[in-house]
């Protein structure tokens, strides 16, 4: 069990996280920016620490003001709380690699479940029921035309990490054509 925890979020998850760890007998350490420095979150945690300015890409997005705050408070794992850095693969890495106990998955996972491609597969073969569908990329509009011919449609076409944005576009519209081709005739620019 850890003796300090530091909660890089603010508000209410902030003051849920800092209260079940009140339970615990586990101390808290809240961060702040400059607006929050008088809220809830900060009043009732055990110690506060000032992570930057206002706008949260200069403050509660900053990793290494976070790290900093829990080498300087002695705090042992971060709770990330929601959004922020929560799904974060390199902070939670980052904090593995200061020996920082990340309070959520492993980096790994969060690079995995963050690629929609590899997550799908994940869930597979943890035998987790899915929405049918092609998980791999799709190199063309025709395949992906007859892709989805197998599915079945109505379709939904994801963008990949790695795919272009007009490839995916030029898909959908690929995809609508064929859908649709007896009845309306679509005319798009680009």
């Amino acid at each position: 069990m850890f003796k300090k925890i530091l909660i890089a979020n603010r508000g209410e998850i902030a003051c849920r996280v800092i209260k079940t760890a009140r339970k615990m007998g586990i101390q808290t350490v809240a961060v702040y920016s400059e607006a929050d420095k008088d809220a809830r979150h900060v009043e009732l945690a055990d110690q506060a620490v000032c992570i930057g300015p206002a706008p949260s890409r200069e403050s509660y997005l900053v990793m290494d003001n976070i790290i900093k705050a829990c080498k300087d408070t002695g705090a042992e794992a971060v709770h990330p709380g929601y959004g922020f850095l929560s799904e974060n693969e390199a902070f939670a890495k980052r904090l593995e690699e200061e020996g920082i106990t990340f309070i959520g998955p492993k980096h790994y996972s969060i690079a995995a479940m963050g690629d929609k491609i590899a997550s799908k597969k994940l869930a597979n073969e943890a035998k987790v029921n899915t929405i049918p569908g092609f998980n791999d990329a799709i190199d063309t509009p025709e395949s992906a035309v007859e892709i989805a011919k197998g599915i079945g449609y109505p379709v939904k076409v994801s963008q990949h990490v790695r795919t272009k944005r007009l490839i995916a576009l030029v898909m959908i519209v690929f995809l609508l054509r064929n859908l649709l081709k007896s009845h309306v005739t679509l005319k798009f620019r680009f």
